[in-house]
C-alpha cells in the first residue's frame, strides 16, 4: 500500500532538511528521502562543516607556532618543543563535530515527526516517489514534491579524476597525511580554502586559475589583497593559466600548463585537487520523462521554486533561476527551502533578492562580501563612490595580531545608498552580517556612519569605511 504524505522532500542537505522542518512546523505531514548514512548533505558531510573544521585546526596550529610571541611557554620551558600536526587526531575531531551535528538533525526530524525514508528516489508521476534500497517502495506527495538533491564536484574535460592522486574536495577532506606538494585547479571558495588549509599544515601549494585573478567573483581589490597575502604565506598562484594535461602515477601527478604569455610549463606535484565548480545531481530522478524543464542539467524553476510540472518544486544547488548564475551556498538553499515550505502551507511569500546574499570564504585571511562589486556597480551605470578602511589600524586587530585586509564600501552618490560591502581580513565571515542587514534595509552610508560601533572591535572597520566613503575616515 502506498503511504501518503503532504510533502516528500528528496535530499536531506541544507535545502531539503530545512524545507522539511519548516513544512512540519506549519502542520504538514513530511517525509525525506535520503540515501546517505547520515542527514545533512554535502554541506555537513563533505563541504562547509568538515572544511571549516580543518581551517579551525589550521588556525590553532598558527597560534601555537607563534606561542613565544604570545608569551606562552610550551613544555618545561627549557627546550624548544617542535610543533607539528597530527592528521589522525585532526580527522577524529573533525568527524566528531560532524557526527554531533548530524545527530542534531536526526533529533530535529524526530521532534517534528518527519519520516526519514532511506534509499534512492525516482519520480513516478502524479506525486509518486519510488524509493530503492534493496527492495522498492512507493510513497505519494499529496501536496508537493521538493527536489533538493544538491551538487557534486565538477570535472574538467581531459582531466581524469582518479580520486587517488587527482582528487576532488570529497577526497581532500579525508587525506590521511599532509601532502608534500599539491596543485589546486580553481581559485573559488573551495580552491582558496584548501590552499589555506594545506599551506598551514606545511604543504607546498600552487593555485592554477584560468581567469586573470584569484577569487574572480569578488571585488578586484579583494582579489589583489588575497594574492598579496598568499604570496607572503608562500602560496604560489598562476592566474590566466590552463592545465592542458594531467597524468597520475604512483608517485604523483605530472602537469602541463599553458601560461598567459603562450609559453608552456611542466609541473610535478604529489596531488592535483580539481576545484573548478560543482554540477547538479539529477541523474536517475526521471525528471525529463515527467516533462520537467531542464537547463544544462539544472532544474529550471520560477521565483517561488516551482518547476514546469505542477506539484514538483526544487531548491538549492540543483536549480537554475532567472538569467544569472544561481549561488551554490548552503544558506541560500536553506532560505529557498523555507520559502517553498511556507508557500505550500499557504503563507504569503516574497522572492529572494540574490544580490543581498552574503558570500563567505574561510581562507586566511577570510573574505566576506555582499552586494555589487565596484566593477559591477559602474557597469550598471551608477555614479559610484568608494570608501576603504584597513583592519591593521584597529587596536583590536593589533591585539589579535591579525592586521591584514580591509573593509570596502561601494555606494552611489545621488542617494548615498550602500550598493555593496567587500571585506578581507579577520572575522570577515562574521562581520559581513552587518553589511547584509544594511543592504536589506536599503541603508545609506550616512546611516552606517551614525551607527555607533563598539570599541575595540573588528567591526569598527565597517563604521570607519563608511566615514571613508564620505572622505572623512577618523583614524586614517
Amino acid at each position: 500500500m502506498t503511504q501518503d504524505f503532504d510533502v516528500v522532500v528528496i535530499g536531506a542537505g541544507t535545502g531539503g532538511y530545512v524545507a522539511a522542518i519548516r513544512a512540519a512546523q506549519l502542520g504538514l505531514k513530511v517525509a525525506v528521502v535520503e540515501k546517505q548514512k547520515a542527514l545533512g548533505g554535502t554541506c555537513l558531510l563533505w563541504g562547509c562543516i568538515p572544511t571549516k573544521a580543518l581551517l579551525e585546526h589550521a588556525h590553532a596550529l598558527k597560534v601555537v607556532q607563534h606561542a613565544k610571541e604570545w608569551g606562552v611557554t610550551l613544555g618545561d620551558g627549557t627546550a624548544a618543543v617542535p610543533v607539528s600536526i597530527d592528521m589522525a587526531k585532526v580527522h577524529a575531531r573533525k568527524d566528531k563535530v560532524i557526527t554531533g551535528i548530524t545527530k542534531g538533525v536526526e533529533f530535529l526530524f524526530k521532534k517534528n515527526k518527519i519520516e526519514w525514508l532511506k534509499g534512492t528516489a525516482r519520480l513516478a508521476g502524479n506525486g509518486g516517489v519510488e524509493i530503492y534500497e534493496g527492495d522498492t517502495r512507493t510513497v505519494r506527495a499529496t501536496r508537493e514534491i521538493i527536489v533538493a538533491t544538491g551538487s557534486a564536484p565538477r570535472g574538467v574535460p581531459g582531466i581524469e579524476i582518479d580520486r587517488t592522486r587527482i582528487i576532488t574536495s570529497d577526497e581532500a577532506i579525508h587525506l590521511p597525511v599532509v601532502p608534500k606538494s599539491i596543485a589546486i585547479m580553481g581559485s573559488g571558495a573551495v580552491g582558496v580554502e584548501f590552499a589555506s588549509i594545506f599551506r598551514s599544515f606545511g604543504a607546498e601549494v600552487t593555485i592554477l586559475e584560468l581567469l586573470p585573478r584569484l577569487v574572480p567573483a569578488e571585488d578586484d581589490a579583494v582579489s589583489e589583497e588575497l594574492s598579496k597575502s598568499f604570496r607572503k604565506r608562500g602560496i604560489a598562484s598562476l592566474t590566466g593559466t590552463t592545465v592542458t594535461s594531467a597524468t597520475a602515477s604512483e608517485r604523483g601527478v605530472d602537469l602541463q600548463l599553458l601560461l598567459p604569455d603562450g609559453k608552456t610549463q611542466a609541473m610535478a606535484v604529489e596531488y592535483l585537487l580539481v576545484a573548478t565548480g560543482r554540477a547538479p545531481v539529477t541523474t536517475g530522478l526521471d525528471l525529463e520523462r515527467l516533462g520537467v524543464q531542464m537547463d544544462r542539467g539544472y532544474i529550471r524553476v520560477d521565483d517561488r521554486y516551482r518547476t514546469s510540472v505542477k506539484g514538483i518544486s526544487a531548491v538549492g544547488d540543483v536549480i537554475s533561476i532567472g538569467d544569472r548564475p544561481h549561488p551554490q551556498l548552503a544558506h541560500v538553499s536553506s532560505a529557498e527551502g523555507i520559502l517553498v515550505a511556507e508557500r505550500i502551507a499557504g503563507r504569503e511569500t516574497s522572492p529572494i533578492h540574490y544580490e543581498q546574499v552574503p558570500a563567505c570564504t574561510y581562507c586566511d585571511p577570510e573574505i566576506g562580501s555582499v552586494g555589487l562589486t565596484e566593477r559591477a556597480a559602474r557597469a550598471r551605470g551608477y555614479d559610484v563612490r568608494v570608501g576603504t578602511f584597513p583592519f591593521g589600524v584597529l587596536g583590536r586587530a593589533k591585539m589579535a595580531n591579525e592586521i591584514d585586509g580591509f573593509v570596502k564600501i561601494v555606494a552611489e552618490k545621488k542617494y548615498d545608498e550602500v550598493l555593496g560591502v567587500h571585506m578581507i581580513g579577520p572575522r570577515s565571515t562574521e562581520l559581513v552580517a552587518e553589511a547584509t542587514v544594511a543592504l536589506r534595509m536599503e541603508a545609506t552610508v550616512e546611516e552606517l556612519i551614525r551607527t555607533i560601533h563598539a570599541h575595540p572591535t573588528f567591526a569598527e572597520a565597517i563604521g570607519e569605511a563608511a566615514h571613508a566613503t564620505h572622505g572623512a575616515a577618523i583614524h586614517l
